[in-house]
């Protein structure tokens, strides 16, 4: 049967990353024989998110022992991996995050992972992920804990610098940018290679090339951008045509780091769009459950997500590469902070989680994304101390907040709204 593991999900309720860990444990054959630990905070779904779980271990012959506890301390005891997919109430604190700096003049694009926005999300979020990892302390001290909740380089960094606990992040966002690039080529995605590195949400993708060839697509690139539908990302367009390579996935996204971010649109994320997905994922769960309907294939096939590839990667000693993690920069990428949390290749063994250096980024990129390292510093400092007095100085060096009397309005307003969430980590 060969090596076997204890995996502990937390958050294993969430209809978007839940579901997609669930999909890529299931497919995987390389996990037969460990256990999967579903974790969540209430039990009526928990419960149902375990039967799903067990029908299809069932259907796909994934070989997987399914459990399913509200009590985090058993979930976590001898685990050697802990997923965590888990966020404080996303989308109701997300809209205050985005609607109260617009109020007080803030032009943004999502107000997630950079803004001010993306300051309060990391003063409700580390605490949480601190109680995760010193419970891992007692419980499984050698674990691996690999982070899908943003804001992605936040949690990494704080939890880097603070905290014993191996961790890294994930997101899918490299491969949005290669979709981007492919989609202006006319190329399909598969064809299309890319190698990246910079932050969360605004990787720099520094070689793009033909899977097949290894031939270099940036020139092809560079041809079919100049004529293409101007309306098509055209933030990331205006990067790339400046700096010479295309950044990050998207231009709300990548458009959250920058003061002029909102040329691109203000319209924020769909959250109405989020609820009618949630609700559909929900009634055909209940609908399978019930055989009313049959079990979509696709939920029996690998969603793209990087998780189990890691985890089977250590397991089985697999030396795998896995195109891009968040993990603490520590020379990574030279141009960035030592103590910055960076995205970049990783390479998978026994011995753990290796990044892989591309070397600099291109001295203007490195100069762009070094501002929000700078950033994210602040605002894990005032997350770590519970510091309203760090939190003013993190808005006040955001390029995004344009007025201080907003920062202190703004502070005022969220630090309420977010008390019952921000307490000192350290």
């Amino acid at each position: 049967m060969g090596n076997t593991a204890k995996i502990a999900f937390i958050g294993a309720t969430s209809m978007s990353f839940g579901m997609s860990m669930l999909r890529d444990v299931m497919s995987s054959r390389e996990l037969a024989g460990s256990t999967l630990t579903l974790v969540g905070r209430h039990a009526d779904t928990l419960a149902r998110v375990a039967e799903l779980a067990n029908l299809m271990n069932v259907r796909s012959g994934a070989g997987l022992t399914i459990e399913a506890t509200t009590d985090r301390l058993a979930a976590l005891d001898g685990a050697s991996f802990v997923v965590n997919a888990g966020a404080i109430d996303r989308n109701r604190l997300w809209k205050y995050d985005f609607e109260i700096p617009r109020k007080h003049g803030i032009r943004h694009t999502l107000g997630e992972n950079g803004g001010p926005g993306a300051l309060f999300f990391t003063l409700r979020t580390l605490p949480l992920l601190f109680d995760i990892a010193r419970e891992m302390e007692r419980q499984c001290p050698g674990a691996l804990l690999i982070n899908f909740s943003n804001p992605e380089n936040r949690i990494v960094l704080g939890l880097s610098k603070y905290s014993p606990i191996r961790n890294i992040g994930l997101c899918h966002g490299v491969f949005m940018a290669r979709d981007h690039l492919a989609h202006i080529m006319g190329l399909p995605n598969e064809e299309v290679d890319v190698l990246a590195a910079g932050i969360n949400h605004a990787q720099c993708i520094l070689q793009a090339r033909r899977r097949d060839t290894g031939e270099d697509l940036y020139p092809l690139f560079r041809q079919k951008e100049r004529g293409f539908d101007p309306t098509y990302q055209p933030l990331s367009r205006r990067l790339f045509r400046a700096f010479g390579y295309w950044i990050g996935c998207g231009d709300s996204h990548v458009g959250e780091f920058l003061p002029y971010g909102w040329e691109a649109g203000e319209a924020g994320y769909d959250f109405k769009w989020d609820e009618r997905n949630r609700q559909d994922i929900s009634k055909l769960i209940d609908d399978v459950l019930a055989e009313r309907a049959p079990m979509p294939a696709d939920w029996l096939t690998p969603s793209g997500e990087r998780g189990v590839a890691i985890i089977t990667g250590i397991l089985h000693n697999r030396h795998r590469f896995i195109e891009s993690a968040v993990v603490a920069n520590g020379g990574v990428i030279p141009n960035l902070p030592m103590n910055a949390a960076i995205e970049a290749p990783i390479m998978v063994d026994a011995a753990g989680v290796h990044p892989i250096s591309l070397g600099p980024l291109p001295d203007g990129i490195g100069k762009l994304l070094g501002m929000q390292a700078v950033v994210q510093e602040m605002a894990v400092e005032a997350a770590v101390r519970a510091s309203k007095e760090l939190a003013l100085q993190a808005l006040m060096i955001d390029p995004v907040v344009n007025s201080a009397d907003a920062a202190v309005a703004i502070l005022d307003e969220l630090w309420e709204i977010n008390r019952p969430y921000i307490r000192e980590c350290i």
